[in-house]
């Protein structure tokens, strides 16, 4: 593997966005060489098989999804409950809107994985790795609901945010009023 890494999360996020708009199907190393304007060949000097590639965009994914330390601390200084719960929703919802293209290649992924068993087997270890970390976070930080619910938040907000990346069926209702109703449905009190 190269180890230029700055080279490495520019081919990456190409392939987010060849990801993104062509789905897995137009993910491959010369689609990555041409969206990055590098030659032939760059990609697969950094990713050197599909596996390989898989596993780079899915990290790069979680890296540009990542909150950033001073959101962390900010709400980690307020008491937990409820309302700190919805606020880190609407952080995230946030954050995954604000990236359409990294958020459609995940789900790329993600539907791709259902199809091949090859990809699940290196896309799904990430993908529940980061429902444990999900679910680690909410207990450190003494916020309420445990496995079931942090799931049920995850089909939530993936239903969500797949509605409000496609045709949406309610534009008009904010992602606030959306988060509310789901915190109240979902938490105990």
């Amino acid at each position: 593997m190269a180890k230029n890494e700055a080279r490495r999360n520019a081919l990456a996020d190409a392939g987010i966005v060849v990801l993104a708009r062509e789905g897995s199907r137009g993910l491959t190393h010369r689609a990555i060489d041409q969206e990055a304007g590098v030659p032939v060949g760059t990609a697969s000097n950094y990713f050197r098989s599909r596996d390989a590639l898989v596993s780079g965009l899915a990290d790069r994914i979680g890296a540009r999804l990542a909150p950033t330390p001073d959101d962390l601390q900010r709400r980690g200084e307020r008491a937990p409950g409820r309302a700190l719960f919805a606020d880190y929703l609407r952080d995230i919802v946030r954050r995954l809107m604000a990236e359409p293209d990294v958020t459609r290649a995940l789900f790329e992924l993600r539907l791709e994985s259902g199809r091949r068993p090859e990809l699940e087997a290196v896309f799904g270890p990430w993908l529940r790795a980061g429902f444990e970390a999900d679910l680690a976070f909410n207990v450190a930080a003494g916020l309420p609901g445990g496995r079931r619910e942090i799931a049920l938040f995850r089909y939530a907000i993936d239903g969500f945010l797949l509605d409000r990346l496609t045709t949406p069926v309610d534009p008009d209702t904010s992602s606030d009023v959306v988060i509310d109703a789901l915190v109240a449905g979902l938490l105990p009190d």
